[in-house]
């Protein structure tokens, strides 16, 4: 009976959720506390809630903090100097700058957040693709790529990974550093070929280096903070260092660096406000979501729903595949971006898969691992679920299947690539 409720709780939540008839908020609240209280739970249920709120605590104050902190640094322009460089460097060449499309949205996307990496990265770099008629495809795929390959412990999927299976973020990361550099490396290697390509069809030589000029309105650069660059700059370096290297948990790093960078930027109180209030909207609404999801996987583990469902699965997988979970996921990661939402994947599909994994002596980590290695991250730029896909198609000015043709090969490319080397590195069992 367990494993019959908990399969349609998850059924009727990935219901809820792509059909969008309630909230992600509402579902991962309701839906398992009505299939609680439907197998008996009672009082329990309480409970229950809070032991997985307790659980993706850190996951959500991290998010919060994460957020803040980044807000305040593109307010003080820590990234306008590059930006601007960027702008200087490439010039008329369209390789380099297909190239610098993929610098810019890899450095813009530290924050976390790919709606503000397409917002800037898209509208900056546009005007340089009109004046010589490149493919604004191009310009699209080239920040997809950034973008989607640039999954830091507190971006969407990372958090998500982290708080559906209770396991801290920087243990999912770490082992992916070497990962993620391979797959930086493919995506300067693609903007590379894609630079070259568009210059043939051009007939351009290698272009001149014109600067081109982009202008902030008034209200931008009354936040603008340039003589604090190098320190803003070495701030991040170093809080990167202290989760990285020193392995210091990232909750922490980030409330001490919104401080830090709060009182050096912005020392006057009431602009303080001003600040955290501008990005305090998108960091809440992500972190009730996660708080939601600890309440659903708390229900779901500790009614014993996934346990029984986990039972009922492992009957079924075939014994030769059980030792490649992770893999055949990591292969098939970016397409289910196709069909599944965020929530509803990391929240509602991986946990089982995690489970059933756990069952043949794989360490759910793994399962995490490979999830993030493509869905919602390389596959969240194409996804017709996620609102980030129609923003980079309405800043490129190109229609949806032209963008999805175009880009899904080369995002799918770079996920396979990072699977595999998950495989070479021993991250995953092959």
């Amino acid at each position: 009976m367990l494993a019959t409720a908990g399969f349609l709780t998850i059924a009727v939540l990935l219901v809820a959720i792509l059909s969008q008839r309630i909230s992600a908020l509402t579902a991962l609240i309701a839906i398992p506390v009505v299939a609680a209280l439907v197998i008996g739970s009672g009082a329990s249920t309480a409970t229950f809630i809070v032991h997985g709120i307790q659980s993706v605590a850190p996951v959500a104050g991290m998010f919060i903090f994460a957020i803040l902190y980044f807000g305040v640094m593109t307010d003080a322009g820590m990234l306008d100097p590059i930006i601007d460089r960027i702008l200087s460097t490439v010039g008329s060449d369209p390789v380099r700058i297909v190239m610098g499309t993929a610098l810019l949205a890899l450095l813009v996307h530290l924050d976390g957040s790919g709606a503000v990496t397409f917002l800037i990265t898209i509208p900056v770099m546009r005007p340089l693709y009109d004046r010589l008629g490149m493919d604004r495809r191009v310009l699209a795929c080239a920040a997809s790529l950034a973008a989607g390959v640039n999954f830091l412990p507190w971006t969407g999927p990372m958090i998500r990974a982290s708080a559906s299976l209770h396991v801290p973020v920087m243990t999912i990361f770490r082992p992916l550093v070497p990962v993620q550099a391979v797959g930086i490396v493919f995506v300067f290697a693609t903007a590379w070929w894609l630079g070259r390509r568009e210059a043939r069809r051009l007939g351009s030589g290698g272009g001149s280096k014109a600067a081109f000029h982009r202008e902030l309105d008034a209200a931008s650069l009354t936040l603008r903070r340039p003589r604090m660059f190098v320190v803003n700059l070495v701030l991040t370096l170093l809080m990167v260092v202290a989760m990285v290297a020193l392995r210091l948990d990232p909750v922490a790093v980030f409330m001490v660096g919104l401080v830090i960078a709060l009182w050096i930027n912005y020392p006057d109180l009431k602009i303080q406000r001003k600040r955290l209030d501008a990005h305090a909207r998108a960091a809440l609404l992500m972190a009730a979501i996660l708080l939601a999801a600890g309440a659903f996987t708390g229900i779901m583990k500790e009614s014993g729903m996934l346990s029984a469902m986990t039972k009922a699965a492992i009957g079924v997988v075939p014994r030769w595949i059980a030792p490649h979970l992770p893999f055949v996921l990591g292969l098939v990661a970016m397409p289910l971006s196709l069909m599944f939402d965020p929530d509803s994947f990391y929240f509602g599909v991986l946990p089982v898969l995690a489970d059933v994994a756990n069952g043949f002596g794989i360490p759910g980590v793994r399962m995490a691992q490979a999830a993030v290695l493509g869905q919602m991250t390389t596959g969240f730029p194409v996804s017709p679920l996620t609102p980030a896909t129609f923003l980079i198609v309405g800043l490129a000015g190109v229609e949806l299947r032209d963008h999805q043709k175009f880009s899904f090969p080369f995002l799918l490319a770079a996920s396979v690539l990072m699977t595999l080397v998950c495989v070479i590195i021993r991250v995953f069992p092959l």
